[in-house]
């Protein structure tokens, strides 16, 4: 993983992107630190609405209010 300087990064960042085209990741650093890594954007798949349906079940029991000790937990008390 190539680590460049703020500067090359400017000069050169046509072949940069190229690189991170073909795969590879690279550091950006400032005054030797590492600040920010240049990676390629994931491709999204498409989405597919109701994948889920029918495979996930919620009980009626969900909505049952909480116990009383539950409920003081998640207000902080």
């Amino acid at each position: 993983m190539p680590v460049v300087n703020v500067h090359q990064a400017k000069t050169h960042l046509s072949r940069l992107l190229a690189q991170v085209e073909d795969g590879q990741e690279v550091i950006i650093a400032r005054n030797g630190k590492p600040v920010a890594r240049l990676v390629s954007v994931q491709k999204r798949g498409k989405r597919q609405p109701d994948i889920f349906k029918g495979k996930i079940v919620i009980p009626d029991s969900f909505f049952d209010p909480l116990p009383e000790e539950e409920l003081k937990a998640w207000e902080g008390e």
